[in-house]
């Protein structure tokens, strides 16, 4: 996979989850889901998705310093 393209899979990633940041299908769910409700379990795996994606962006899409 080209570099452009990387960057390009990344940024599409950045805007899926920025759809998806919401649980709007879970608001009035309470079942446990590893012990936590469902909407707080969506928010955690939701928040090591985000830290991921950001980790790959800064290693792959982040402009080179040519100075």
């Amino acid at each position: 996979m080209t570099s452009r393209a990387l960057r390009l899979t990344l940024y599409g990633a950045l805007a899926l989850l920025f759809l998806v940041r919401h649980d709007l299908w879970w608001w009035s769910d309470a079942r446990p889901v590893l012990g936590l409700p469902i909407g707080l379990t969506y928010h955690v795996l939701f928040c090591v998705a985000v830290s991921a994606l950001m980790g790959l962006l800064v290693r792959f899409a982040w402009p080179a310093l040519d100075s």
